[in-house]
């Protein structure tokens, strides 16, 4: 998942209230972590900074502002792809949740009989 992606899926999953840019870079940062390769964590921030900067300016962007200083979230309000990318993570996460299958009746043999 490219990083573009990992930034509009975390502010999916934050909703209304935001995030801060250094929270942000920190979980963009930690889903890309492995065992054998780490990226820079300052690269890592510049970019969800400078993404952050450039898709946040006018009115109509996909991401908006929250009014707190460095705190921004998708713009659900003005903006009808903020909308939907919010409909699909949360039809992602309902999908992924196991259905549990309930037996209709007691098929069991019984000890006493």
């Amino acid at each position: 998942m490219a990083y573009e992606q990992q930034i509009l899926h975390i502010l999916s999953e934050v909703g209304e209230r935001g995030i801060n840019v250094s929270m942000l870079a920190k979980h963009v940062y930690n889903l890309n972590c492995t065992l054998f390769s780490q990226p820079d964590l300052q690269e890592v921030k510049q970019f969800v900074q400078q993404y952050l900067l450039k898709n946040s300016k006018s009115p109509q962007s996909l991401i908006e502002s929250t009014g707190r200083r460095g705190y921004y979230r998708l713009n659900t309000g003005n903006n009808a792809d903020a909308r939907q990318l919010m409909l699909e993570f949360r039809e992602e996460l309902v999908e992924e949740e196991p259905e549990i299958e309930k037996p209709s009746q007691d098929l069991s043999l019984s000890l006493f009989d």
